[in-house]
């Protein structure tokens, strides 16, 4: 947007620093979390440039992706621009009931008024919608740029095309992943900081994650209006294009005369990419926030890495998924002739090495922070059990390919 290089990379490390410097009074795990995410920003980053440097094609295909990609700025434009005023009317709706709602045991023995607990509440809220608003424009702004660049990629070879698909959709999963990470860090960092948590006549820690509620709520919020906005629109579109294209004029579907395909287009970038990003940003922030609320209750005996036990198997998912995206490569000369491969077998061999470097780092993550000496093969339990969620997505990738396939 012209922003000065100069004052953009001061400003950046600016906020590394206060990033750093309260994930340093707060705990050695915050820094390790907060280290992991900018990395995974950073291939986020050098996955965008690789996408973006590839063709885009004849003029005929980047004439589509542009009206595509023109609708769905709008469409964003007009659907956020009304969730934000919204969100903003909520916001004060929140603020009066914390400021009339009666204090809980917790915030009474912690010190904390009616008026920090509304402010906090709100604050979280807000933050947490805003993230989630942009975890919705990256999905969408990585769609509209990769989807002219598949297409030109698969006439020249089907496992360029699978590659430069897998590292847009791997931009987009780093960057919700690594925001929802990194915004309940970051949270949690600043009112232990700002609060003096764990100091004598203060809150203790374990009633920290019961502030961060406001940030789920605040995600939730916009996920469901993307969710519901981009889903009928995209529905409508497609009905229109179908009634109007196939039953009336007799035209070939997703023809591009058609202009309701182009609408149904928009709204698969807008619905299935922008809403889903939302989506799943809403589900990895509350279920975070959500087990580090129980990881509080254990440790009232247990030592605190209860509590960040899910932030650092989530930063660990970063780097497992990001081995994974990078294991899926094209070919190494296009003008090499090779056996025509089954893309999903392309893609359940990345999966696989992610499978198993997740066994490994869920493992040590829970030997790390889920070790205590009253109980010493406590930890061993906790894995086992997230070893059996493990194994069933993995079935239920079979299962799906089963009922699915040719």
């Amino acid at each position: 947007r012209g922003i000065n290089v100069r004052v953009l990379v001061i400003l950046l490390f600016l906020g590394f620093g206060y990033v750093f410097y309260i994930g340093a009074s707060t705990s050695p795990i915050i820094v390790f979390v907060f280290s992991v995410c900018i990395v995974s920003f950073l291939l986020s980053i050098y996955l965008t440039k690789w996408v973006l440097s590839k063709d885009e094609g004849p003029p005929e295909l980047a004439q589509i992706s542009e009206a595509i990609r023109d609708g769905a700025e709008g469409f964003f434009k007009t659907q956020y621009g009304t969730i934000s005023k919204m969100a903003l009317l909520l916001a004060l709706v929140i603020l009066s009931i914390y400021l009339f709602r009666n204090t809980t045991p917790q915030q009474e023995s912690s010190g904390l008024g009616r008026a920090t607990s509304a402010c906090i509440t709100v604050a979280a809220f807000l933050l947490g919608a805003l993230c989630s608003g942009v975890a919705g424009y990256v999905g969408m702004w990585v769609s509209v740029r990769a989807n002219v660049r598949v297409s030109s990629a698969a006439r020249r070879s089907a496992r360029e095309a699978l590659q430069i698909a897998v590292r847009a959709g791997g931009f987009s999963a780093l960057v919700v992943v690594g925001m929802a990470v990194i915004g309940i860090a970051i949270l949690y960092a600043t009112f232990y900081v700002w609060l003096g948590v764990d100091s004598p006549g203060s809150m203790k820690v374990t009633d920290l994650p019961l502030l961060l509620v406001g940030y789920g709520f605040g995600a939730s919020f916009v996920a469901l209006f993307a969710q519901l906005g981009g889903g009928i629109y995209t529905k409508a579109a497609d009905v229109g294009a179908d009634l109007v294209g196939k039953v009336e004029q007799g035209i070939p579907e997703d023809d591009p005369r058609n202009p309701a395909v182009i609408a149904d287009l928009v709204g698969d970038n807008v619905g299935d990419c922008a809403a889903r990003g939302a989506d799943l940003f809403e589900s990895i922030a509350a279920e975070i926030i959500s087990a580090m609320i129980l990881g509080g209750t254990m440790a009232q005996r247990y030592p605190s890495g209860f509590i960040l036990f899910p932030l650092v198997v989530h930063s660990f998912d970063l780097v497992v998924s990001s081995v994974g995206i990078l294991s899926i490569r094209g070919t190494r000369d296009s003008n090499v002739k090779v056996p025509l491969e089954d893309p999903m077998t392309i893609l359940q061999k990345g999966y696989s090495v992610t499978i198993i470097l997740a066994v490994l780092t869920f493992f040590g993550s829970t030997r790390w922070l889920l070790y205590t000496e009253q109980a010493p093969s406590a930890w061993l339990n906790f894995s086992l059990c997230g070893l059996v969620g493990i194994i069933t997505a993995y079935v239920f990738v079979w299962i799906t390919k089963y009922y699915t396939d040719y």
